[in-house]
């Protein structure tokens, strides 16, 4: 189970796609002591993986204190971060707290197109420097890239770059409409492109020794299993079933791209929004409408709840729009 806490709205960039809409600090944030409350929560639910992103968690002063913390209640902690903030000095804490790994988005090996995209001069050097810092710290990172039809002829050459530069893995992420991702939303792939991205990518997982996992693209996991390849994974979509995500002010959402809130932390224990919050329950049935509801892959895949959700005025359990195989008998 994985979990992610959107740590603060704060961030040092103002990216086109981002689901949160970061940038400035919001009012009422979790502070340090709300911060560990929300981490003690999160443990006694039974979660493992604790992400720590924003906005851009290394703007909140005491993330340190807050991994530490994570620790200590048997979690393990990673981050999901721009990079740019990750000095040498960074990195030797951060591994000193007890950080497991580090996520690192990069959308592009053109210095011109990445920093573009996230609206700030310099996000790629920074970015990069930041793994080279994580590197010489023993530190493990990943590098996350948000596909789109834009850059989706750059997604083998990134692998190869995360290869590379010592990433222990290759995360791509499918764009879903949400925060100011909205206003790109021609840039998302359809289902032809969408199909063929997932191919690649999986093709491209047999010749390196990375892992390579698509996220917001839950098909990769029929796919995979019809080119006769066994991931570790066990479910495309794990939305509200063995995943959700924590806002800057304690709000609770099924994940990251699923704009709804089903409860505050500050007013109500996690764990007790997590075990009971209807949302979170319907979405375990499994019972979904449309060609996903008929699917044979559905346990396995799942569809995009969130994708679903914005094509389909908030059903978050319709359909999955972008897939070719609706209805197909899987496994």
């Amino acid at each position: 189970m994985i979990i992610s806490w959107n740590t603060t709205n704060s961030c040092n960039m103002y990216c086109d796609h981002c689901y949160r809409d970061a940038g400035v600090r919001t009012s009422e944030e979790l502070n340090t002591q709300e911060g560990e409350t929300l981490i003690d929560e999160i443990a006694k639910a039974g979660f493992k993986i604790m992400i720590f992103s924003g906005g851009e968690p290394f703007m909140r002063e005491d993330i340190f204190q807050l991994v530490s913390h994570a620790k200590s209640r048997g979690l393990r902690p990673v981050f999901g971060t721009n990079g740019t903030l990750i000095k040498e000095e960074t990195a030797k804490r951060l591994k000193k707290v007890g950080t497991m790994g580090v996520g690192i988005s990069l959308d592009s090996l053109d210095v011109t197109k990445h920093d573009g995209l996230r609206r700030y001069e310099g996000a790629w050097k920074g970015a990069v420097e930041g793994m080279e810092n994580c590197r010489r710290a023993g530190l493990p990172f990943q590098i996350h890239t948000t596909v789109m039809g834009w850059n989706n002829q750059e997604i083998e050459g990134i692998t190869d770059f995360a290869v590379e530069m010592g990433a222990v893995a290759h995360h791509i992420f499918f764009l879903v409409p949400t925060g100011r991702a909205v206003n790109i939303e021609e840039e998302s792939l359809r289902a032809e492109e969408y199909e063929n991205v997932l191919s690649r990518i999986m093709e491209k997982q047999k010749t390196v020794e990375i892992e390579l996992k698509p996220t917001c693209a839950p098909q990769f996991m029929r796919i995979a299993k019809e080119m006769g390849m066994n991931l570790r994974f066990g479910r495309g979509c794990l939305a509200g079933t063995s995943y959700c995500i924590i806002g800057p002010k304690g709000q609770v959402q099924p994940c990251a791209y699923l704009n709804m809130e089903l409860g505050n932390v500050k007013e109500t224990p996690f764990s007790e929004i997590w075990a009971n919050h209807e949302v979170f329950n319907r979405l375990r049935t499994l019972e979904y409408s449309g060609g996903c509801g008929t699917c044979g892959y559905k346990k396995s895949c799942g569809g995009c709840r969130a994708r679903a959700a914005f094509y389909h005025d908030g059903d978050y359990m319709a359909e999955e729009p972008w897939c070719l195989h609706h209805g197909r008998r899987g496994y």
